[in-house]
């Protein structure tokens, strides 16, 4: 057990450090959004690149955030019995969740997804906008996105085996989404 906490330790920085990039993202798009509203508005010009330069942000905003937002606890429940119930009663439902629906969709969509990356990257596709980008590194964000969210289940699994065993603290503190 005490590799698998290492492993959950060590994955818990890298979504740390991806969340970081994440922010980044965030706040490049919307000054490309602000830069691009000012070009075209103001001096009446415009390039699709910059139009799709913020939807390349946006998909690594969403695909390299996710593993902090599952590692932090502040990813989406369907909260009909969660809230209500005591003591270990929420981290038996988190592992239902993590390795009956998270753990196998995501793998199966990184899986699925690496050959469309892979096949643009060989082919350089290219958007078919005038002026557009290649479309590969925006295609590497959902295999890279998605192992990454599988690998961090992993990580939430380790900890909850770990905390059922007592071999470490965790806040099973939920607070109900104000409806």
């Amino acid at each position: 057990m005490s590799a698998l906490l290492k492993f959950s330790l060590w994955m818990d920085w890298i979504s740390s450090q991806l969340g970081k990039v994440a922010a980044f993202t965030v706040l490049s798009a919307a000054l490309i959004s602000a830069g691009n509203a000012f070009v075209r508005f103001g001096l009446n010009t415009s390039s699709n690149a910059w139009l799709e330069i913020q939807w390349y942000l946006f998909a690594a905003t969403v695909m390299l955030g996710a593993p902090v937002v599952l590692k932090l606890n502040e990813h989406v429940r369907v909260d009909i019995i969660y809230g209500k119930l005591k003591g270990n009663g929420p981290v038996y439902v988190d592992l239902f969740g993590l390795l009956c629906f998270l753990l196998p969709v995501m793998g199966i969509i990184a899986w699925l997804s690496w050959p469309l990356f892979y096949s643009m990257l060989l082919s350089g596709e290219m958007s078919n906008n005038s002026g557009g980008l290649i479309r590969w590194p925006a295609m590497l964000l959902l295999p890279l996105g998605f192992a990454l969210m599988f690998l961090q289940g992993v990580s939430e699994v380790i900890k909850r085996i770990a905390y059922l065993k007592g071999l470490i603290q965790m806040d099973t503190h939920y607070e109900k989404p104000v409806q």
